[in-house]
């Protein structure tokens, strides 16, 4: 195989290593890790390859990543300006509250960009809109003739991504175990006039906004309601939760209203999204995965905002009458998903919830307004969560 493309990726960890690089390494690419995290770089600098092993209900296949570099930003910044300013492409898989501190080093790769194309920026997030996001960070740091001329340096285009990857062997070093399955689509639009990146996997589509619905109202709610309510049921892992019939119900049911939700705004037909949620059932129903309710929980503050997984369809559905019952009560799993060891934000949805009363803590945790009609509903379980 011949590298002679280069990607610059932000983000040595699971996601960057086992689902972004994989893709990249296959078309060709040769990677550049970029994060702050020293001892991870050292390790993937002492690291001439790694595994990535996919897994699935057929067994196991392994894969090879080679052919990579990785540079510490933290120490190294000149560097990394100058690998932006020669490569193809500029991923990231570091979380949407790190975005911010990345951009700026993009900005100044992209200001010094030396090849006479522009650059690919896809941000590979679990968020709506992550690359419009990075994009405004970046164009902050940006002079105003690369501003003006910025079609020319780069193109930004928004992604949605879905692949499980569970929690990790202890001494798995560099090695990655995945899921078999992934959907990786992105905006084809934003490369109008130039050639699109030529990542072998990637689905380029004219209108991104069904797919990354379908799949954070579907893969992630279903994914987050069974570790909620398992993990407040006292399971480990979230095969055992699916496999626990009332919780298998309540996935079910959940998955029933952001269906009726995908059906009713995106057009998708009731057979094909009904379909969808037979194959994400099955796949977090996967023993093989042996996915840990606390770390799928991890982060219930971002996972209860405005636009995320709960409050995101249940707002939608709440504005044209809909039931929103069992998106509700899965809201109240992940408000009592507290304190968790090792988890920041579960220790701060504590804190928010005893020093605010029901409606501060719900405006401030989930971003709706007092006259929504779905506000009422959620007042209703943090007071119930607050007494209990």
């Amino acid at each position: 195989m011949s590298f002679e493309k280069k990607s610059v990726h932000f983000g040595g960890g699971n996601i960057g290593r086992g689902f972004v690089a994989e893709f990249l390494h296959k078309s060709g690419y040769e990677v550049v890790f970029v994060d702050v995290m020293d001892n991870l770089i050292k390790a993937l600098q002492d690291a001439p390859s790694y595994t990535v092993t996919e897994i699935s209900d057929e067994g196991e296949k392994t894969f090879t990543i080679d052919h990579y570099r990785a540079i510490n930003s933290k120490y190294n910044e000149a560097d990394v300006i100058e690998e932006i300013a020669t490569a193809d492409t500029v991923t990231c898989a570091v979380g949407p509250n790190i975005l911010k501190f990345i951009a700026p080093v993009i900005a100044k790769g992209i200001e010094n960009r030396k090849l006479d194309y522009p650059i690919a920026v896809i941000a590979c997030e679990n968020m709506i809109g992550a690359t419009d996001s990075l994009r405004g960070f970046i164009e902050g740091k940006l002079s105003d003739e690369t501003k003006k001329n910025i079609d020319s340096k780069a193109r930004f285009a928004n992604s949605a991504i879905d692949r499980i990857v569970p929690q990790q062997e202890p001494d798995a070093g560099m090695d990655v175990k995945i899921e078999k399955f992934f959907e990786w689509c992105v905006e084809l639009k934003p490369f109008e006039g130039m050639q699109r990146p030529q990542i072998e996997g990637v689905h380029f589509v004219d209108d991104l906004q069904p797919y990354i619905e379908r799949k954070l109202f579907t893969v992630n709610t279903g994914h987050a309601t069974a570790a909620y309510t398992g993990y407040n049921r006292g399971k480990q892992y979230v095969h055992e939760s699916v496999a626990d019939k009332e919780i298998h119900d309540i996935v079910r049911n959940t998955l029933k209203e952001t269906a009726s939700l995908i059906v009713k705004k995106h057009g998708i037909s009731t057979e094909e999204q009904n379909d969808y949620v037979e194959k994400i059932v099955k796949r977090i129903s996967n023993p093989a995965l042996k996915d840990d309710v606390a770390r799928v929980g991890r982060a219930p503050l971002r996972k209860l905002s405005r636009k995320e997984r709960f409050v995101g369809p249940a707002a939608a559905l709440a504005e044209m009458g809909e039931s929103v019952d069992n998106l509700v009560n899965a809201m109240e799993m992940a408000f009592r998903f507290q304190n968790v060891p090792g988890d920041e934000e579960s220790e701060e949805l504590a804190k928010t919830l005893k020093e605010h009363d029901a409606k501060a803590a719900t405006s401030k945790i989930t971003g709706l307004e007092e006259d929504h009609p779905l506000f009422k509903r959620v007042v209703e379980v943090v007071e119930k969560v607050q007494k209990s």
